[in-house]
């Protein structure tokens, strides 16, 4: 599709237009988007930029993402596309026996909060990793900016400092080893506008940026992580992180409507949002209005199916009963398309393919590299653990394990859980058209799913579908849906036994997205971005 099939005059209530350069990046934090443009003003290219954003989002979102994150990527280098799985692994103690001998013989899964629900950090490793293959600048020179703001202080936003709020509610977080004393500096969450600072943040910083992330596995920050871990109970090791490395994968697929969906490969939960394009694929949504009923039913009903299999089949590859090229084997989706009744809301099983709290961020350059990039501790906060000195908050990924001996996410020493973290990719003809994310637990490949359809099916401009109303899938028949969705349609859906529930949620339950399309010869014609209003962010270029 060219920059001239979207109709740029369609729009939905929003502070946005969108941007267009040569030069971009797209987060959901103005100063982070600044950071990386700083790497491209310096002559770095799209990773440089990338890196610099995810760093300095650690401090500047922090109810979202930290140093102790995870992460995933996927790259257009200017010839190939590159996957990058930069989830943490399950430490060497991790059994069903340690769980149930420490919570309980009625344990069901690890803890939410707590040391017991911290994976091996990976976010760390995949800045590493990936300046080390694409990049152009020193290392170190990219966590400069995240440096500066994290000793100097930053007005806390809007968006950010609901959440925060929020978090400053929970027992179950504010009484976790040093939360309060990094995160509540002042007995409470910073109010808006109050001016934050992470120094033991910027002291880690400056010792990953020296050492291209070996003080953080293999050297003074792991030990601090040890320490901390032995003094509160956790089985986490300095061993642990030295035994760590990130996975280069080979990102799959999707096509439809002349162009193809890319996603990471389990672990992560990306493939649901090319379950559900398959499905789509066998209806025609070109006659319906983007806002009707009739597409908002297709496409739920889509979503529904899709979730039914990723969450009976997903976890780390070498678990997973069935391979994603059966998951994703176009008979087996067109049969399940055949589920799908236009005039009734349905509650979907699993099939059987055997027979046949996060930030997301995009940059992209003039030469041709496009960087999608998404890092995350999981809810909000994650695990509430921080090591103070060294500014370290912790993923709760653990949390995703589960202790059903019967499940392919069981827990194991070593494994990868269930992931919901997912950057996406769009090509066209085999060249780069789109890098994307949409960020906020399972509503990501919901938002994946949605905000493409609106763009291929419907020619909505990125900054359009990114503003339009959106639905969330729970479980059952149960939706909710943001109070712009039009009336009609919403009683449409009750109609068809959807059971509705209007909900606003600037942050996370209906996710956030940040979208870079190429226009042309990224050197001649650029890019246009847009950057989702549910969040502080901004989209930059030059």
């Amino acid at each position: 599709m060219s920059r001239t099939s979207f109709d740029w005059t369609t729009g939905y209530p929003s502070r946005r237009l969108p941007v267009f350069g040569r030069n971009i990046v797209s987060t959901s934090h103005p100063l982070a988007a600044q950071a990386g443009l700083r790497m491209l003003a310096q002559g770095g290219n799209a990773i440089d930029a990338a890196i610099a954003a995810a760093a300095a989002m650690t401090i500047v979102e922090p109810c979202s993402n930290g140093l102790g994150s995870d992460a995933f990527a996927i790259v257009w280098d200017g010839s190939t596309l590159h996957g990058l799985n930069a989830s943490g692994c399950a430490p060497a103690a991790w059994t069903p026996e340690y769980f149930r001998a420490k919570h309980g013989a009625d344990a069901k899964a690890p803890p939410k909060r707590g040391w017991d629900s911290v994976t091996v950090p990976g976010a760390v490793s995949a800045w590493a990793a990936l300046s080390a293959k694409f990049g152009k600048l020193p290392f170190e020179e990219l966590l400069q900016p995240a440096i500066d703001i994290a000793e100097r202080g930053y007005a806390v936003p809007v968006v950010v400092q609901q959440k925060w709020g929020w978090a400053a509610e929970l027992p179950e977080l504010t009484t976790q080893p040093g939360f309060a004393e990094v995160f509540l500096p002042h007995g409470r969450a910073p109010q808006v506008g109050e001016l934050f600072r992470l120094p033991g943040a910027a002291r880690s910083m400056r010792l990953i940026a020296r050492s291209r992330g070996e003080a953080f596995y293999r050297g003074e920050i792991a030990a601090a992580a040890e320490a901390h871990a032995r003094a509160h109970g956790g089985a986490m090791r300095a061993s642990d992180f030295a035994a760590y490395a990130p996975r280069w994968v080979e990102p799959i697929g999707q096509d439809y409507l002349g162009h193809r969906l890319h996603e990471i490969p389990p672990n992560g939960q990306g493939i649901a949002a090319l379950i559900a394009l398959g499905i789509l694929k066998q209806f025609d949504l070109h006659g319906l209005a983007p806002d009707s009923t009739a597409a908002q039913h297709l496409q739920i009903e889509a979503m529904k199916l899709a979730f039914a299999d990723v969450y009976r089949y997903v976890s780390d590859p070498a678990s997973m009963e069935v391979t994603p090229a059966q998951m994703l084997d176009a008979g087996y989706l067109a049969q399940r398309a055949t589920l799908i009744d236009p005039k009734r809301a349905q509650d979907f099983g699993a099939g059987n393919p055997v027979k046949g709290g996060t930030i997301y961020l995009t940059a992209a350059d003039e030469r041709g590299m496009m960087v999608s990039f998404i890092q995350s501790n999981y809810m909000g906060f994650g695990s509430g653990v921080v090591v103070p000195e060294y500014g370290l908050s912790l993923q709760n990924r653990g949390h995703g394990f589960t202790l059903e001996a019967k499940s392919p996410n069981l827990v194991a020493p070593g494994k990868r859980p269930f992931h919901t973290i997912i950057p996406a990719f769009l090509t066209k003809d085999g060249a780069p058209q789109m890098s994307f994310g949409v960020m906020g637990g399972n509503m990501q490949p919901q938002g994946h799913l949605q905000t493409l359809v609106r763009m291929l099916a419907f020619g909505q401009q990125p900054q359009a579908a990114c503003d339009a109303p959106r639905w969330r899938f729970n479980q059952g028949r149960s939706i909710n849906v943001e109070p712009e969705m039009p009336a009609a349609t919403v009683q449409g859906l009750r109609d068809l036994g959807h059971q509705v529930e209007n909900f606003q949620d600037s942050y996370q339950d209906f996710g956030a997205g940040q979208f870079i399309w190429r226009l042309g010869d990224p050197a001649v014609e650029g890019y246009v971005a847009a950057s989702d209003p549910r969040r502080d962010g901004l989209a930059a270029a030059f």
